[in-house]
């Protein structure tokens, strides 16, 4: 079975997690890069706007077509209770392509099942997911067990 992993991280935590699923799924990985600077402070703030309002932005050219792989991981951290600006327009611009879908997501604390909710809505249920804090990926207090196949 090809896999792909498709992730945004602006922090480094969801893509420390987005490599580890790769890694023990032999899966391709695709970091996706937002035209649009969500770094800083002003990023920050920039972002949960842009996530509250599901506005879709340009992204870097991609490496990958999801269409050529059986399943894809999609990555993303949660922006005030929704998936991050750069993951959500990925899956609106890729959404007819995706034979099978698996969620991951991080967070600070909050957001997840609103997340998962918003992400499911535009794509398809997921065969499954995998939530984790911040403070559990910096801690590596989590397994993958039985979210990769």
């Amino acid at each position: 079975m090809k896999s792909l992993v498709a992730y945004y991280s602006r922090s480094n935590i969801t893509k420390k997690l987005a490599e580890e699923i790769a890694g023990k799924a032999n899966a391709d990985i695709e970091e996706i890069v937002p035209k649009v600077n969500y770094q800083g402070k002003l990023g920050y703030v920039r972002g949960g706007k842009d996530a509250m309002s599901e506005k879709v932005i340009d992204l870097e050219e991609l490496k990958y077509n999801p269409e050529d792989y059986d399943v894809v991981y999609l990555g993303t951290p949660v922006w005030a209770g929704k998936a991050s600006t750069p993951l959500y327009s990925y899956i609106k611009q890729n959404a007819d392509k995706f034979k099978n879908v698996k969620f991951f997501v991080t967070a600070g604390g909050k957001g997840f099942d609103s997340t998962l909710e918003q992400m499911e809505r535009i794509t398809q249920k997921p065969q499954s997911t995998l939530t984790l804090t911040t403070k559990e990926v910096k801690k590596n207090e989590y397994t993958l067990e039985g979210f990769v196949d």
